[in-house]
């Protein structure tokens, strides 16, 4: 099992930075697949980008150039840089582990509010 947190959300203008961490516990982060996904109000949850344990990385078409998923092993973290923000980025913005075992063994993060003003 891994227990994830996110945190780095907040509230920013548009065209401005932000940096979400998501810290999972376990010594076997190091075999999972980590995911970012968004979720706006009356919205379908949104696959962001992902990374995998050996560090080869997709990003959606929609924030690909914007958004950067990256990992620290050794912290048992992973990140997601996001720049040059807008206001249809408001969301609430939650990781994703997927067991390179199984991937049925999935878990998922509590989220961490994302609000870009105009």
């Amino acid at each position: 099992q891994v227990q994830l947190v996110e945190s780095g959300g907040g509230l920013v203008q548009s065209g401005g930075s932000l940096r979400l961490s998501c810290v999972a516990s376990g010594r076997a982060f190091n075999v999972y697949t980590i995911g970012w996904y968004r979720q706006a109000p009356g919205k379908e949850r949104e696959s962001l980008a992902s990374i995998t344990s050996g560090g080869n990385t997709r990003h959606a078409d929609s924030v690909k150039g914007r958004f950067t998923i990256s990992r620290d092993n050794a912290k048992n973290t992973a990140y997601l840089h996001m720049n040059r923000l807008q206001p249809d980025d408001t969301a609430v913005y939650y990781c994703n582990a997927t067991s390179d075992w199984d991937p049925r063994f999935q878990y998922w993060g509590q989220g961490t509010q994302v609000t870009v003003s105009s």
